[in-house]
């Protein structure tokens, strides 16, 4: 990560060598070493070392842990694997009291020697590798915007004989009447909760407080806001990097954001859809291809100064959305999100300015280097790695194909006439469809190697047992309003 002149944390990544990293822990009086890496569904997962097993040979010959115990790996009879830490990623842990010094870690398979490849951060290395060799580009810069809840308090429960949900917030219209000796109202109307000022904005500072932290393990913040809904909606969005260096800010993102609501009695999620009737989290993505210092996604001639190759490009993530989607938005509660009339964008088209529309182009600067695309159907429950790279493969797939995306739709999605709306295709409307659309349509994730077929394999079946059988097996608590007296 990136160092900045105010930010004594991080090392900085240019340059960063075994060796550096062993210096730089025992200047800051390091005691500690967290090892981390990411389980298939995007969790990160760790364990640590005293500061005095800290050594070159680390970076070389790895540290073993138990592949069978982390989902999406290995089996029992083949549990042994190798954690590879990254220099570059070397980070001291603004969230922990004892001086913890970070490493992310790539996973090795000790039998083979080569990088495993269910590994999410060997699919983004892969693809950014796979960018290069295309000739199309050299770089691949991701912006995800990503929304969240913050909650005064979650209850939730499931046994054979019951299951319930609650969440709470004293920003929750819902609290409008409760006795909170005194409640002092300011509480954002459902739907209505975009960019008003404290009062109503009562996450203000904390946001503040939680982008200094963001800030501390070098990441770039460029806006915090409320977002639309009542009971703590925000959002907070970080600058632009290569995509492999913004799926490990994302992962730290959400740590040093769920930790900080922790610390200050609150509790954080990502939840694509925690709060019927209002709106849901997504996470839309801003992307670009650039030659070096060279923007491509740039035409002063073209559709919203869109070039070809950025037109192509959008094509790739339409054809492909269905499938897409089974990375981007995994799971069963992404499709309570992707409904009409919350802002969330079911349509598969294109336009400038229309946030109703699947892909956006932004029209906020006429530079060439802010040219972008924004594909809006994501949410933050994605493990960026995998979905990231999954952008990256359809997108290239739409200009070697040159995949044309069609007409771009100017108008409000919402108001078209029945026979206008017919015409419009919409994503799958379940985690069930999405990951039958990626059984039927995964070959452009194969080129180069980027995913493989065990990947997919992998991710569609554990998603289906553990996911989309789980909830479909489960009486729904709603069901006995609907159906106890028959």
């Amino acid at each position: 990560m990136a160092k900045s002149k105010s930010n004594e944390n991080t090392m900085g990544e240019e340059g960063a060598t075994p060796a550096k990293v062993v210096r730089f822990a025992r200047a800051k009086g390091v005691q500690m070493v967290d090892l981390r890496f990411t389980d298939l569904p995007g969790t990160w997962q760790h364990f640590s070392i005293p500061v005095e097993e800290l050594s070159t040979d680390l970076f070389k010959e790895g540290a073993g842990f138990d592949g069978s115990s982390i989902r999406g790996f290995m089996e029992i009879q083949e549990s042994d694997m190798l954690l590879m830490p990254d220099p570059a990623t070397a980070v001291i842990d603004p969230m922990l009291e004892v001086p913890t010094l970070s490493l992310i870690c790539n996973v090795k398979d000790p039998v083979t020697g080569e990088m495993f490849s269910r590994d999410p951060r060997n699919v983004a290395q892969k693809a950014e590798t796979h960018l290069k060799k295309s000739k199309i580009a050299t770089t691949s810069y991701f912006g995800p915007e990503p929304e969240f809840y913050v909650f005064n308090d979650v209850r939730y429960h499931q046994t054979p004989n019951s299951a319930f949900h609650q969440v709470d917030s004293v920003e929750g219209s819902w609290n409008t009447g409760k006795d909170e000796g005194p409640n002092l109202g300011y509480k954002p109307r459902y739907k209505e909760g975009y960019f008003p000022v404290p009062p109503t904005d009562s996450l203000q500072d904390w946001r503040s407080r939680a982008v200094q932290r963001m800030q501390m393990v070098g990441i770039d913040i460029e806006v915090h806001h409320h977002e639309v809904g009542t009971s703590g909606q925000s959002e907070i969005d970080m600058r632009f990097k290569p995509l492999k260096r913004m799926a490990d800010q994302l992962q730290w993102y959400k740590y040093v954001l769920k930790n900080y609501a922790r610390e200050t009695g609150m509790t954080l999620t990502f939840m694509p859809k925690p709060v019927f009737m209002d709106n849901g989290s997504g996470m839309h993505v801003h992307q670009s291809l650039w030659n070096g210092n060279t923007p491509l996604f740039f035409d002063k001639k073209g559709y919203a100064m869109l070039s070809q190759k950025a037109l192509y490009y959008i094509g790739g993530l339409l054809k492909h959305s269905p499938a897409l989607l089974a990375f981007c938005a995994p799971t069963t509660n992404s499709y309570r999100r992707l409904v009409p009339g919350y802002e969330a964008p079911v349509d598969l088209v294109y336009s400038k300015r229309n946030r109703s529309a699947a892909v956006r182009i932004p029209l906020y600067s006429n530079s060439p280097k802010a040219k972008r695309l924004e594909f809006r159907c994501p949410d933050p429950s994605a493990n960026g790695y995998l979905a990231f790279a999954a952008m990256l493969m359809a997108g290239l797939d739409g200009i070697r194909n040159k995949i044309d995306p069609g007409n771009p739709l100017e108008k409000n999605i919402y108001n078209l006439s029945a026979r206008e709306a017919a015409r419009v295709k919409q994503v799958p409307a379940s985690l069930e469809a999405v990951l039958d659309a990626l059984e039927q349509d995964h070959e452009f994730l194969l080129d180069g190697g980027v995913f493989t077929q065990d990947l997919i394999d992998t991710w569609i079946s554990y998603k289906r047992e553990a996911e989309v059988d789980a909830i479909r097996l489960r009486p729904h608590p709603y069901e006995f309003h609907l159906y106890y007296d028959i």
